[in-house]
């Protein structure tokens, strides 16, 4: 009899075959057919669906916000969640991306199509969890390769309730993202939902305005103590042989910032984002870092007034978050970049030694030099695009960087900006 079989993925019908089959099921080559209706003689041509396959198929959808629905294949925690989609060009560290608590909120599109051939360890780890909202890649590796892999990266996922899609276009999103900027999409494996529900749900859903910070920070005050290991360690030179306090404020610290500032001689003691200002200059300290973290920085007036009580009362550092803040905190303004900058490849001009250094970055909001006061001095650019990857203004005791000098896992190029902090601590000692 003729039998017609449907194509898995298209859906489309196959070429026409004949045979002989009382039982109405077909064994083939690694996988059964099951025919979707009894055969008999009388039927001629019957429709039949594949059962048992010996690989996986789309079972998760990823909708944006644009209108565009792309098929894939899950891994990690199945569900639904809604997230801005950003892509980062790394070609490595997807485990420090993965704990990284500046993506919260956000899927992220890794570009290397290759994630999860050295699987996942427990020394890598920038925070106490996962924080971002999902994982975008083109090829998750079916094996790990490395001595210190203590688990597949898909394990990992479902452990801490983290969603990945895999075998999906990462270039074309890629490519969408840059000419349309981030867009918010909604990442889903349940078959209940529409389409048409989880666009719906992608347009109705904002990142502008939310305060994303208090969601990652610490609850109470802690001290650090931790240097980065010696097998790890890059810093040439001898450490400072004076200690200095640092108080520093966590907007969602990365455990490598805090590792860099101890292998430079830092006494550490780590306050939540709502720390008060008075509380900090009551531990006398000779320093005061604003960290990384997520999200609008205008979206957390609390913070940008902590940072104005501060300044000029102590020599401060800002990373990232802790940048923009201290911008606005100086009178100047934050916009929403196109669509942010994230991954470990960035070219930077620092003009205090007129060097290119290559940075890793992780944000969506940039400072707009031209509304800062008089004074400040602009120290860095991203060459990509020209924009403020550096401020400082002497008068107040202020430093800062746009980007993550600690670079884990790397490029280290930009690690003697600590030393510059320790320098400036040193300097207000002696003036003292």
């Amino acid at each position: 009899m003729a039998i017609r079989v449907m194509d898995l993925v298209s859906g489309a019908s196959l070429n026409c075959f004949h045979f002989k089959n009382p039982k109405g099921c077909v064994k083939s080559r690694g996988f059964s057919i099951r025919c979707s209706v009894p055969l008999s003689s009388s039927q001629g041509a019957a429709t039949i669906d594949l059962g048992e396959r010996p690989w996986k198929v789309s079972d998760a959808r990823l909708v944006l916000e644009d209108g565009s629905i792309w098929k894939a294949k899950s891994f990690g925690a199945s569900g639904t969640q809604v997230g801005e989609v950003v892509f980062n060009t790394s070609l490595t560290g997807y485990q420090e991306i993965l704990t990284d608590p500046s993506y919260a909120g956000q899927f992220v599109l890794m570009t290397n199509p290759h994630i999860g051939n050295t699987g996942v360890n427990f020394d890598d780890e920038e925070a106490r969890q996962c924080f971002l909202t999902g994982l975008v890649i083109r090829s998750l590796s079916v094996s790990t390769s490395n001595w210190r892999c203590k688990q597949t990266l898909g394990d990992y996922l479902i452990e801490r309730n983290i969603m990945g899609i895999y075998d999906v276009d990462t270039r074309a999103i890629t490519r969408r993202l840059r000419e349309d900027g981030s867009l918010i999409g909604v990442l889903s494996t349940e078959k209940s939902k529409s389409d048409d529900e989880l666009l719906e749900m992608s347009r109705s859903w904002n990142i502008v305005g939310v305060d994303l910070i208090s969601g990652v920070s610490c609850k109470s005050p802690f001290e650090w103590v931790d240097r980065t290991d010696l097998e790890w360690e890059f810093k040439s030179g001898g450490h400072s042989s004076e200690t200095f306090h640092v108080v520093a404020y966590d907007f969602g610290i990365k455990s490598n910032i805090l590792r860099r500032l101890a292998s430079y001689g830092c006494k550490i003691t780590v306050v939540p984002s709502t720390w008060a200002a008075s509380e900090t200059l009551k531990l006398n300290p000779d320093g005061v870092l604003f960290s990384n973290g997520p999200g609008d920085p205008s979206a957390v007036p609390y913070a940008v007034e902590t940072v104005k009580q501060l300044l000029g009362k102590v020599p401060v550092f800002g990373i990232c978050m802790g940048h923009q803040l201290l911008g606005q905190a100086l009178g100047g303004k934050t916009f929403k970049m196109k669509f942010g900058h994230h991954g470990g490849n960035h070219p930077v001009r620092n003009f205090r030694n007129d060097r290119v250094e290559i940075s890793a970055q992780n944000h969506n909001y940039a400072v707009d030099p031209a509304s800062l006061p008089e004074g400040v001095e602009v120290t860095h650019i991203n060459l990509n695009d020209g924009s403020c990857a550096g401020l400082s203004f002497p008068k107040l005791k202020i430093m800062s960087l746009q980007y993550h000098p600690e670079a884990s896992p790397g490029p280290h190029d930009s690690d003697s900006v600590f030393g510059d902090f320790i320098a400036m601590m040193k300097q207000e000692k002696r003036n003292a």
